[in-house]
């Protein structure tokens, strides 16, 4: 039976990697704070003929109050989308996960743009907690069409309101469920070789569900690491990371990213 350590290809004072099947490497690891992760699904990338194709035992690799945000959208088969996204949902609340929240991802780009329904542009974000959430650090944004109000009113089931004594317009708010991305931004062109990587995972992103679910020193797990875009957004934001991947050329790129990457102590 393997270890952990023959799993190992790279580690440093932040990140950790493994390449291996994340199926065998999982068992193997202490729970974590945080899963940000977005697997291969519906056979849309060809993955060393691998594809995630349901879900996997992760429930007891997360503390208690422990998210874990999980990025998938759905092919179109035969006319119909797939619904893999949803019967994944499903899969996991069955293992005992909370779905705290169901968030979209619009991207920028059309993949491939459709002769007979509307361009696919999101991808879902399911937020699944392990209990109640012990940390929700919320992105505030200015309040759209935002003007100042003395006073609101409350509406009832029965069309009466009521005057409320407290300002409820404020400039401010929690930032919605929805986020917008930008998908081919590149730092610079010594970092092409990212874009070897068949289905590139935003930065921001990654950057944003960390900020909003993770504190400072902090343990980030991605077990399907990809490129490495959450090894590296976790060692910006000064939290550690473990990344599972099970190809050896993406675990090279992933490396490659972390000793380019350049702390900025003003995040997080």
């Amino acid at each position: 039976m393997k270890k952990l350590s023959d799993y190992l290809f790279y580690q440093d004072d932040w990140a950790t990697i493994y390449c291996g099947d994340c199926r065998e490497v999982l068992p193997l690891l202490e729970p974590v704070d945080l899963v940000v992760t977005s697997p291969p699904y519906d056979d849309l990338r060809e993955y060393g003929g691998l594809y995630h194709k349901g879900n996997i035992p992760i429930i007891n690799l997360i503390k208690d109050g422990g998210i874990m945000v999980w990025v998938q959208g759905d092919a179109t088969v035969n006319g119909s989308e797939s619904l893999s996204s949803f019967q994944t949902a499903i899969g996991f609340v069955s293992q005992g996960f909370n779905l705290h929240d169901t968030m979209i991802y619009v991207k920028d780009s059309i993949p491939a743009p459709q002769s007979n329904r509307y361009n696919q542009m999101f991808e879902y974000m399911f937020v699944f907690s392990k209990g109640t959430p012990k940390t929700f650090n919320p992105i505030i944004v200015s309040t759209r069409g935002y003007k100042p109000s003395k006073s609101s009113t409350k509406r009832y089931p029965d069309g009466t309101t009521e005057r409320l004594k407290y300002e409820q317009g404020k400039q401010f708010r929690t930032d919605g469920n929805i986020w917008f991305y930008n998908t081919g931004f590149m730092k610079s062109a010594k970092e092409k070789y990212i874009f070897e990587h068949p289905a590139i995972f935003p930065e921001k992103l990654v950057t944003d569900h960390i900020l909003s679910w993770s504190n400072k020193g902090e343990i980030i797990l991605d077990p399907f690491l990809g490129s490495g875009t959450t090894c590296v957004a976790a060692k910006n934001l000064n939290r550690k990371s473990i990344g599972i991947e099970i190809e050896s050329k993406y675990c090279e790129i992933a490396v490659k990213r972390l000793r380019q990457e350049v702390f900025d102590f003003r995040k997080g």
